[in-house]
């Protein structure tokens, strides 16, 4: 009989991944998790050191949150939310304007952080056609990444990734990150005097074309856990806030706990016009995202049903019961303990990083944000490998023979684990990824 391993390469097309190469090597086929661990088809466990990509809260099949999805199932698994609405939807909106940053009064659901992004940008659009003075332009981070659905695709700044759709597409206008590679020798504080200076210009040049900017705060995950300098989300939101153009920030990686807070942009009093949501919102369960705004923008869609101001978009699934249920639950459970107990994490994760992984011949950076932790691989003289030779890609292969799960971003290796994982994880968690390196560099 087939394995499920061999009945895959038959018929699924894996996302990110290279098929012919798939098609020729093992794979590992997940039927169970358990806490922070997954388990194979053979009863082999994994610890899953990037939560399911950067999504599992408070790790697999926890009973809390199978037991919201089983007691909503129970009531309503589904029913549409266009011209219809359920409880789950309105308490679950009513939290999250709880908890989101003071102003966000609004909540518009999808179901992916690509599309929570897309919505964004359409309100944005519109929202200026509505008050007569269209702005079709945004701006955007050097190395952004806010989905892969085409208008997100338009505010990324990933060649890798974009470059092919670039027909397409409605181009926006790049400003530098303010993040430095590991060889340059630039300071955090003359990259982010760069940045700023590079945004005034822009702003000076377009401003009165562009409708809103659009970043992620404080860490720029896809790119390779990019950090940001302190205080540069905050001046940003003053210099938006000054030219009147819309702030949208994509808290998809970064919300709910990954930087120790609720909301990455708390930890600078931001508060954005427009906040994007998704991943950690169900703890990981089911699909599920939000794009929230202020009643400055909500006010402007509002009129009679013959003048057509309505916002046009929508999904089938929107507000599916079962997702708002357990992202109850998990909302719960942030603010019970978890967000505490993820600090604490964060703090021993870089003790182990410092003492343990930094002094490797072959870590040439390491970048840390809470929960959210970039593991860069160089070689001694801290120059970049050749890209042709994946060496994070290997060095994440090789981790797997000491149990546990890890993706790159090129060749960096990235850390992003459940909130709730416990000291002897993370010490399992350090040693495979130390023996991943020595075993594809050394």
């Amino acid at each position: 009989m087939a394995t499920w391993s061999e009945r895959d390469k038959k018929v699924v097309w894996h996302p990110f991944t290279q098929m012919r190469e798939w098609s020729r090597d093992p794979q590992l086929t997940i039927v169970r998790g358990d806490g922070p661990y997954l388990i194979d088809d053979q009863g082999r466990r994994y610890l899953d050191g990037v939560s399911s990509l950067w999504c599992n809260v408070h790790g697999h099949n926890h009973p809390r949150l199978n037991q919201a999805v089983r007691g909503q199932l129970d009531q309503l698994a589904h029913s549409t939310f266009l011209g219809l609405s359920h409880p789950p939807a309105i308490e679950l909106a009513e939290n999250l304007v709880r908890v989101a940053p003071s102003g966000l009064t609004r909540v518009f659901y999808s179901d992916s952080g690509s599309a929570a992004v897309e919505i964004a940008l359409k309100m944005a659009f519109q929202y200026w056609q509505l008050r007569g003075t269209p702005r079709p332009r945004f701006l955007r981070m050097e190395h952004a990444y806010h989905g892969d659905t085409l208008g997100a695709v338009g505010v990324g700044g990933i060649e890798l990734f974009h470059r092919i759709f670039g027909p397409l597409i409605v181009r926006s206008i790049g400003v530098p990150s303010p993040t430095s590679a590991i060889d340059s020798g630039e300071t955090p504080e003359a990259a982010m005097v760069r940045s700023l200076a590079a945004l005034d210009s822009a702003i000076a040049s377009h401003g009165h074309e562009v409708g809103a900017l659009i970043m992620e705060p404080l860490v720029q995950g896809a790119a390779g856990m990019l950090m940001h300098p302190p205080g540069f989300l905050r001046a940003v939101a003053d210099r938006c806030r000054a030219a009147d153009i819309l702030l949208i920030v994509d808290e998809v990686a970064t919300g709910f706990g990954r930087t120790g807070a609720m909301f990455a942009c708390e930890h600078e009093d931001v508060r954005p016009d427009i906040l994007c949501v998704a991943k950690g919102l169900t703890g990981g369960y089911l699909p599920l995202a939000a794009t929230l705004t202020t009643d400055a923008i909500y006010e402007a869609f509002l009129g009679e049903r013959a003048e057509y101001k309505a916002f046009f978009h929508g999904h089938t699934f929107t507000a599916n019961p079962l997702a708002c249920a357990v992202a109850l639950e998990s909302m719960a459970m942030l603010e019970e303990s978890a967000l505490d107990w993820s600090r604490d994490l964060a703090r021993y994760l870089e003790r182990l990083l410092r003492e343990f992984v930094a002094p490797l011949p072959f870590v040439g950076q390491i970048r840390q944000r809470g929960l959210m932790i970039g593991i860069e691989l160089a070689r001694p003289d801290r120059s970049p490998f050749p890209a042709e030779e994946f060496r994070g890609a290997k060095a994440c292969d090789a981790a797997r023979k000491y149990g546990v799960i890890l993706r790159p971003l090129g060749d960096v290796l990235v850390w992003m684990p459940p909130l709730t994982l416990t000291r002897d994880d993370a010490d399992l968690l350090a040693h495979a990824t130390i023996r991943g390196i020595e075993d594809s560099c050394g």
